[in-house]
């Protein structure tokens, strides 16, 4: 009898944890999870090159003017 009850209080435990998780990060994400490393946003279009006209990424420019290859 006992061990019905601890199962359901487990199990009840177990969902509000899990269902306050997922809200938490869909309401209240960590920064980490809204850039990237170089602080560029997740999503971001690519950008017009002047003389080009092609389509660059940002996280291609952000390495350019950091020096990286």
């Amino acid at each position: 009898m006992w061990q019905r009850l601890l199962l359901r209080f487990l199990v009840a435990c177990s969902a509000v944890v899990s269902i306050g998780g997922i809200l938490w990060m869909t309401f209240a994400p960590p920064p980490g999870m809204k850039a990237t490393k170089e602080g560029v946003p997740y999503f971001t279009p690519p950008v017009i090159h002047p003389v080009s006209g092609e389509a660059i990424p940002v996280e291609t420019l952000v390495r350019h003017f950091k020096g990286e290859k």
